[in-house]
């Protein structure tokens, strides 16, 4: 559990929110929302399929089955190779979490995928991708907290606890904002693990209980549900930002939002909407609920898209917390 003053007024202000929604009945239509702009296909490479493990938990303790950007996901500039195909024998894909840039309600914890050496130390390999930060050269509304210089000295995994030992350079610099994500980036990346629950924070070598400057208290070690405050309203988890979607697709994640009720669309290369479906979490207005959807959508060629998630405001129906990200859309078999 993690406890500090900001934790607690963010806390209490989405409790304020919550009451305030609940007082709106929704009216009108869910309005326009505004489209994708007409660029050619990203210069990286689509991403592998999303056939890491589910993680063991939830920000509810359920299980899943899963910083100044300055243009749109990717530098249009050359036409992608397909990788949809299984990954080699000698290699594995691990998630690594970054930070998506976005209004309140839209920036938030984000799931990318690595394609790495094939190794038994999945955790590790995990870590060294999440701290090299590689994927943010290609899109450049993502960012990381971790700051430069930061070496990953130990990690050892022992009755679900995962107690990681990085260097002194990983604590330093930033505000609480930097800090909460920076701690919320590895504990989401440990966590995909099954034999991950929660992590236990070590700076060398010592077990943290005061992070940071601005001292924030680490009560034990940290799970998802400690870093609820850093994830958007809709926050999927599967597909990855960046990975092969799969047609059909299956989107799964967790919303807090009015009536557990929003939206999930896809969008071809041109901008033009594919399928755009009504979708519920088990909980919302006030708590975080889960999803699990599985959406098809036709396509003529393989091209990358965009997975699209937003709500309807309770006041007039106006698309709300609008978050867009590439995936590689392929032709139904």
């Amino acid at each position: 559990m993690i406890r500090t003053g900001h934790h607690i007024l963010s806390i209490l202000a989405l409790s304020v929110l919550a009451i305030a929604v609940a007082g709106c009945a929704p009216t009108g239509s869910r309005g326009t929302v505004p489209p994708v702009s007409r660029t050619p296909v990203p210069s990286v490479d689509p991403g592998p399929p999303d056939l890491t493990p589910e993680p063991s938990a939830g920000p509810s303790a359920e299980p899943t089955p899963s910083a100044a950007p300055s243009q749109s996901p990717g530098s249009p500039t050359a036409t992608p190779k397909p990788t949809s195909t299984p990954a080699p024998t000698d290699t594995m894909v691990i998630r690594a979490y970054f930070v998506l840039d976005g209004d309140v309600g839209v920036e938030g914890l984000v799931p990318t995928l690595r394609e790495v050496p094939e190794t038994t130390a999945v955790a590790r390999a995990a870590m060294d991708a999440l701290i090299r930060g590689e994927i943010l050269d290609d899109y450049d509304d993502l960012a990381s907290a971790i700051p430069a210089g930061t070496r990953l000295l130990g990690l050892s995994i022992r009755d679900g606890i995962a107690t990681v030992d990085l260097s002194r350079e990983f604590e330093s610099g930033g505000g609480s904002a930097s800090a909460f994500y920076r701690l919320g980036q590895v504990t989401y990346t440990l966590t995909q693990f099954p034999t991950v629950r929660a992590v236990l924070f070590q700076v060398e070598g010592q077990t943290v209980t005061t992070f940071g400057s601005e001292g924030i208290v680490l009560e034990g070690p940290q799970a998802r549900d400690d870093f609820e405050d850093l994830l958007p309203s809709i926050f999927v988890d599967r597909p990855a930002f960046g990975a092969a979607a799969g047609n059909p697709t299956r989107l799964t994640g967790n919303a807090n939002v009015f009536e557990a009720s929003f939206r999930i669309a896809i969008l071809d290369g041109s901008g033009k909407t594919l399928v755009d479906d009504h979708a519920m979490a088990t909980c919302g207005t006030g708590c975080r609920g889960t999803f699990d959807v599985t959406l098809r959508y036709s396509v003529p060629r393989a091209q990358w898209g965009t997975l699209r998630v937003y709500y309807g405001s309770a006041q007039d129906g106006s698309p709300q917390d609008i978050r867009d990200y590439p995936v590689w859309l392929t032709p139904s078999r």
